[in-house]
């Protein structure tokens, strides 16, 4: 009889969890023997369980994914690491690689490649995504035989033109407010303090947060609006600008965002002036159960990081347990996103 291939699954995001488990009831020889939510207790069920492959995040708590990879190969020496991360960084992903690894999938890609990866992996090779693979990383003709069926899941490195332009657009999933004011404070900070400007269309309750935490972050938060710098709205009247028969309308989109980033940047102080735009549009369109609208957005996010210099976070409250994604959905969002954070 085959012997089961006991995987330990990490990520400290739920849903992705439950993605996972279910991809992989697709190949029965893996068993799922354990799950982990930070690196402190990856590293602690590693020791425990010594399972043959651990599928892992890289930005857990306590410990993030590199680090916890490199005590996991001192408690249990035998188990593969599969790294599977939204971080599209090459510098990471080598690193990650120099770990110790054996594969890197990015988040966003996990639904066509992560059985790929996990075969490849359990066969002694390594996998890197499609939009990772190239020079320093892995020849991806090397990954599986010409006759193989999941030779054609891997290719040559996407243009770095459009690696950069991907890594404007996040998202934020967040189960406490605390946490997501501080990560929207430091994203809006970080841009004002650079002389560049900022538009947020949040709720009111986050709005009225926001403000006293970009003053405790050292802003004239009060200059920044007079002078333009900083526009506040709210995401519902955004939404009404362009949301048409429940779905945004993209020429109406792109006129409402046209008009307001192109007024944030001319009043930029910045040599190179670019607009950071935090919202949560999408996320009240999820909110009320309409869920491909809200993909339809981030879709049209995309568009306007490829026509301005701006940044984008997206941000999702996660509040309640009734509030949890499917892993579906969660999915098709990450394939929207440069990188998504979940706190």
């Amino acid at each position: 009889m085959e012997r089961s291939i006991r995987v330990l699954v990490v990520d400290d995001y739920a849903p992705f969890r439950h993605f996972v488990r279910s991809a992989l009831q697709k190949l029965s020889q893996l068993q799922v023997i354990g799950e982990a939510s930070d690196g402190m207790e990856a590293v602690q069920k590693a020791k425990e369980l010594g399972p043959d492959l651990i599928l892992l995040d890289i930005g857990l708590p306590t410990l993030n994914g590199i680090e916890a990879a490199g005590r996991i190969r001192e408690v249990s020496p035998t188990s593969k690491i599969l790294f599977v991360s939204e971080n599209r960084s090459r510098g990471l992903t080598e690193e990650a690689l120099r770990s110790g690894a054996d594969g890197y999938v990015v988040k966003s890609n996990a639904a066509s490649e992560l059985l790929p990866a996990v075969e490849a992996v359990l066969q002694g090779k390594q996998f890197v995504s499609i939009s990772l693979a190239g020079p320093n990383l892995i020849d991806p003709t090397h990954v599986y035989p010409h006759n193989h069926p999941y030779r054609n899941k891997v290719g040559a490195l996407i243009p770095q033109q459009n690696v950069e332009i991907a890594r404007r657009h996040e998202a934020g999933f967040y189960a406490d407010d605390r946490w997501f004011l501080e990560d929207v404070t430091q994203f809006i900070g970080t841009a004002l303090k650079a002389g560049n400007a900022a538009i947020v269309a949040a709720t009111e309750s986050h709005r009225n947060g926001l403000l006293p935490n970009l003053r405790a972050y050292g802003l004239d938060i009060d200059a920044a609006i007079e002078e333009g710098r900083y526009i506040g709205l709210d995401a519902a009247d955004v939404l009404a600008t362009f949301v048409r028969n429940g779905m945004p309308d993209p020429i109406r989109f792109m006129k409402a965002f046209d008009d307001l980033i192109l007024t944030a940047a001319a009043v930029a102080t910045a040599q190179h002036p670019r607009v950071a735009i935090f919202g949560e549009c999408v996320h009240l369109l999820w909110a009320e159960g309409n869920a491909e609208a809200a993909i339809q957005m981030e879709k049209l996010g995309n568009q306007l990081v490829e026509r301005y210099d701006v940044n984008i976070l997206c941000g999702y409250s996660l509040h309640r347990s009734d509030d949890m994604m499917d892993g579906q959905l969660y999915q098709r969002i990450c394939a929207e996103h440069s990188a998504v954070h979940s706190r």
